[in-house]
């Protein structure tokens, strides 16, 4: 019988969503997820302001794209309230920090939902302690909160560092995760606001140099004004290693395609396609560029009620599952 391959994704939100749902489709594979926690806006935000909880919304996100339960019980967990006094919370966000305050304790309350969700694989918070980012930009100026980052736009100064109010202790399990692993992926997500979070986190970074496992990046679609203006495939992963250490991917995964001139349109105030790293055929480099066509062929629906402006060009999960599996040969 074959051994089955130890995936362990580093991400956050929408990135890690499609690179497991394209993932779980591989049953050879034993899936693990490490989710950022720094989240704090929409229904994650209000909650952690209200009750003191934890970021449930990247958490959930990943736990129903490695869910095997029917599609009811998936689309309850992504239900959005369009009005009322719950207007723009998530059901799914709610009975997470529900159970983490009847339980005591996010990871039981994590199990648990593991559970009813038939989740294959596991999905692990890289911290448990209640941290909040904060950005210093250029100009001196600082942004606290993951939102706050998020939704810096051309407004703001180039971002100088970024860093958590308090220091962020690695979950053990993840460090073990990342330890035992095969493959381990990091990315596709917002750079400063999802994807870097995960490396402030103090073990992270370390064990993912000592880990025996090949390493993939899988860089974004598409730029951000204010964050990673003008940056090429070879800006992304020296952004990327800058919070881990110089030469620590084996591979890097990019976009070929551009796409469609109607969706560019509308998000031509917010940021450009990320340049092909053609600029690197002369340099020596450490790591395999594999450039695919990624893009999704398919526009998600615009969830009424939701508070936060996602991004319509996405990857494609199936295109990205089988370059990442194809690298495990």
């Amino acid at each position: 019988m074959q051994k089955r391959k130890k995936v362990v994704v580093i991400g956050g939100g929408t990135g890690s969503f499609t690179v497991l749902s394209g993932l779980k489709k591989y049953k050879n594979l034993d899936l693990t997820s490490i989710v950022s926690m720094a989240d704090d806006g929409g229904s994650t935000g209000v909650l952690r302001d209200e009750y003191g909880v934890l970021p449930p919304g990247d958490i959930r996100q990943c736990l129903v794209a490695l869910s095997e339960a029917d599609y009811v019980t998936r689309d309850l967990f992504g239900f959005r309230f369009s009005s009322g006094s719950l207007r723009g919370h998530n059901f799914g966000n709610i009975f997470i920090s529900a159970l983490e305050k009847m339980t005591g304790d996010f990871n039981v309350s994590l199990r648990s939902i593991s559970k009813v969700l038939k989740v294959r694989g596991r999905v692990l918070p890289v911290t448990f302690d209640n941290v909040h980012l904060v950005a210093e930009l250029k100009n001196g100026k600082k942004l606290l909160g993951q939102s706050a980052i998020a939704d810096c736009r051309s407004f703001c100064y180039e971002i100088k560092k970024i860093y958590f109010n308090k220091i962020a202790k690695a979950n053990p399990e993840a460090l073990l995760a990342i330890q035992d692993a095969d493959l381990i992926v990091v990315g596709p997500g917002s750079f400063y606001s999802s994807l870097a979070p995960n490396f402030l986190v103090r073990g992270i970074s370390e064990a993912v140099i000592k880990a025996r496992a090949k390493k993939i990046f899988i860089c974004n679609l598409m730029n951000q004004f204010g964050q990673t203006d003008n940056f090429t495939v070879s800006d992304f992963v020296t952004a990327m290693e800058n919070f881990i250490l110089s030469g620590v991917f084996h591979h890097v995964l990019y976009n070929t395609k551009l796409p469609p001139r109607s969706l560019l349109k509308k998000y031509s105030d917010e940021g450009y396609p990320v340049l092909s790293p053609f600029d690197l055929a002369t340099d020596k480099r450490y790591y395999r560029l594999i450039g695919v066509n990624l893009i999704s062929d398919s526009v998600p629906k615009i969830v009424k009620g939701d508070p936060i402006k996602r991004t319509l060009i996405r990857h494609d999960p199936d295109k990205l599952a089988k370059a990442i599996v194809s690298l495990l040969k």
